[in-house]
């Protein structure tokens, strides 16, 4: 699957502070339940934050297998249709290749999906936790819709009581587990951005010099403060300073 990141959107100027001038792309955010895990509240509040997103709510895995008439940015799949989802797979990810796909956690449930099904699922890449402040959530749906993944904290803690095939916790316990190799592996865009972190500059100025909005910059560090498992961006710069000794991110 390829993903579309903060850069590919504001790139292409069509950044929330346009690059070029332009208003953002239309795009179409589908909903795939029929249990009604997403209120007509939640979607109205994406329409309000997100105006260029076009939200579409299905009941049937099958709805979703064709085009629309704009491009799908984000699919959510209710738990309890995560294998039928899996399972059109192949068929998603070709009528919607620069979709992310998550899946819903409801929030008077427990959680039902852990993050070794995330890591083995051939479709889904995120996890969205519906027990979230409304802020909270709109910023995880903002970073969906432009690529990023999102998994909750304590599933990592969650997987690692019962998976003992996931990469050890760091020697003080503090930080969160490392993800596969693969998965950890930085975007060009992301390694520029942190290389200049890593150097002291503010978002300010790394806007400036690759010609993105300040909110774009926040979404890719983090991202990057994700992928490498570390707390912030200070810890993060620390780990790409130790790439130029001989470490590894």
């Amino acid at each position: 699957m390829v993903l579309l990141d903060g850069n590919d959107y504001a790139e292409a100027g069509v950044g929330a502070a346009g690059v070029r001038g332009g208003p953002e792309p239309r795009r179409v955010m589908l909903i795939l339940t029929n249990t009604g895990s997403v209120s007509k509240r939640l979607i109205d509040a994406v329409e309000r934050e997100f105006p260029w997103v076009v939200v579409e709510q299905l009941e049937h895995v099958g709805a979703a297998c064709r085009a629309f008439p704009h491009p799908v940015a984000l699919i959510l799949v209710d738990a309890a249709m995560m294998r039928e989802a899996e399972a059109a797979s192949a068929i998603l990810m070709r009528v919607h290749p620069h979709a992310l796909t998550a899946v819903i956690e409801p929030y008077d449930r427990p959680p039902a999906t852990s993050l070794a099904a995330v890591v083995d699922s051939p479709l889904i890449r995120s996890v969205l936790p519906m027990d979230l402040r409304l802020d909270v959530w709109l910023s995880i749906i903002r970073l969906m819709l432009y690529g990023g993944e999102y998994l909750p904290p304590e599933s990592i803690f969650q997987t690692r009581a019962g998976d003992t095939s996931l990469p050890p916790l760091a020697h003080d316990g503090s930080q969160l587990a490392q993800r596969r190799t693969d998965r950890a592996e930085l975007t060009a865009r992301e390694l520029q951005i942190l290389e200049m972190v890593s150097r002291g500059l503010q978002n300010k100025l790394i806007a400036a010099e690759f010609g993105l909005s300040e909110h774009t910059v926040k979404i890719h560090l983090h991202n990057i403060i994700r992928k490498l498992g570390v707390h912030n961006r200070t810890e993060a710069a620390a780990r790409y300073r130790s790439t130029q000794h001989g470490g590894t991110l």
